[in-house]
């Protein structure tokens, strides 16, 4: 039995108008029609004027509440969706044909929740000599040590996802309050899946059958982004781990620490790769800062999330 779905997307500047574009090409040249496209802009009418000028098929609605940031506009385009499905894919990717065929396809099995695929990176200025693939998660992209076949996980990244539109409209969609607005970067997406997960008593499949091109600006080429992202990646965690009040929830953190980081570096260092292994330690470095200035910060009260409405309700 086939299961439909609608794709969102959620963009904020003109600067990515090109990639948005592709995007938006490679959902509509699918080899699996999807229910309906639904474009989520953050704040930007000239942009959602733009969008409905060049792509006319395609749905488009302005977030312009008081929220800014991706999970809120995920959750705007989200609310006009009527499928069975919501598949998510970002402003800087582009998905191939088959994508949406694989994505979906384990959602015969009533108790999957979600699904989500893999990340392939687009380099624009090359990939760096020193960059460890061990550390893939940092630019967005699939690294090693994830599964090779279709896998239970305890959470996929909502630039690649397809989830129960039931669940996520349950649980009140993306945190607000918690997530991706100007340059901070926190975990919004893992934080859904174990809600959902949670709601639901079901289960995420990673699927790397379902296979997306992640494009990765010149700006995030840098030893400087890579600490960055790794400060907000550790602080992110700690403060996921309290909003949901369980810190088991880092065991599969703990378990990346201890067995994928050692065994890379090593494998780095037999093989003479000395910068990859040492950008590595830097890595654990930056994310255990995170860590610790998350954990000398009070407790800020969760936000207390609503159900995503239908259109009219």
């Amino acid at each position: 039995m086939s299961i439909d779905a609608t794709v969102v997307l959620a963009c904020h500047s003109m600067r990515r108008w090109e990639s948005l574009c592709s995007a938006l090409t490679s959902v509509l040249t699918q080899t699996r029609e999807p229910a309906g496209v639904v474009v989520g802009v953050d704040h930007h009418p000239q942009l959602a004027s733009a969008v409905r000028e060049r792509f006319p098929s395609v749905q488009v609605v302005l977030n312009d509440s008081g929220k800014r940031g991706a999970s809120a506009t995920r959750n705007a385009a989200a609310s006009l969706v009527r499928s069975e499905l919501i598949a998510f894919l970002d402003d800087d990717e582009t998905a191939d044909e088959r994508w949406l065929d694989h994505l979906l396809a384990p959602f015969i099995d009533s108790s999957v929740v979600g699904t989500g695929g893999r990340y392939l990176p687009r380099w624009d200025a090359g990939r760096p000599r020193w960059f460890p693939d061990e550390f893939g998660w940092v630019i967005g992209a699939h690294h090693d040590g994830m599964p090779v076949s279709t896998t239970v996980v305890r959470n996929v990244w909502s630039g690649n996802m397809a989830v129960r539109t039931r669940v996520f409209r349950r649980i009140g969609g993306f945190r607000t309050d918690f997530g991706k607005v100007g340059s901070a970067s926190r975990p919004e997406d893992t934080d859904l899946c174990i809600r959902a997960a949670r709601a639901s008593g079901g289960h995420w499949l990673y699927v790397p059958a379902a296979v997306i091109h992640h494009q990765v600006d010149a700006s995030r080429s840098t030893l400087r982004f890579f600490a960055h992202r790794c400060v907000a990646e550790g602080r992110g965690k700690v403060e996921m781990a309290r909003l949901l009040g369980d810190a088991a929830t880092l065991d599969h953190e703990r378990a990346y620490m201890r067995r994928t980081v050692p065994l890379g570096m090593l494998r780095h260092v037999a093989r003479g790769r000395i910068s990859r292994a040492s950008v590595m330690a830097l890595g654990v470095v930056c994310a255990s800062w995170g860590v610790a200035s998350a954990a000398g910060h009070r407790r800020v009260p969760p936000q207390r999330l609503e159900p995503v409405a239908r259109p009219g309700v």
